[in-house]
């Protein structure tokens, strides 16, 4: 038996909060990936105590950044 129809229908998200979460989940990615990828070439250039924390912490917010927005320009390409 077929619903009825009603006023209230149920919409899917909006191209701008696909965007949004493309950039969340870019930005996690992109953090994760400048962790492993910023820690280990810190450690490799011999860097301790807080030139590590600081160096990992930029390498971290950059790759998450960078990442965050290919892919809500990405997603935003596919709305």
């Amino acid at each position: 038996m077929p619903l009825p129809s009603s006023s209230f229908s149920q919409q899917g998200p909006t191209c701008f909060d696909k965007m949004k979460t493309g950039f969340t989940i870019g930005f996690c990615v992109g953090m994760a990936s400048g962790a492993l990828f910023g820690g280990f070439s810190a450690l490799r250039y011999g860097l301790r105590g807080r030139e590590l924390i600081n160096n990992v912490g930029k390498v971290m917010l950059q790759g998450g950044g960078t990442f965050g927005t290919f892919m809500a320009i990405g997603t935003g390409l596919r709305c």
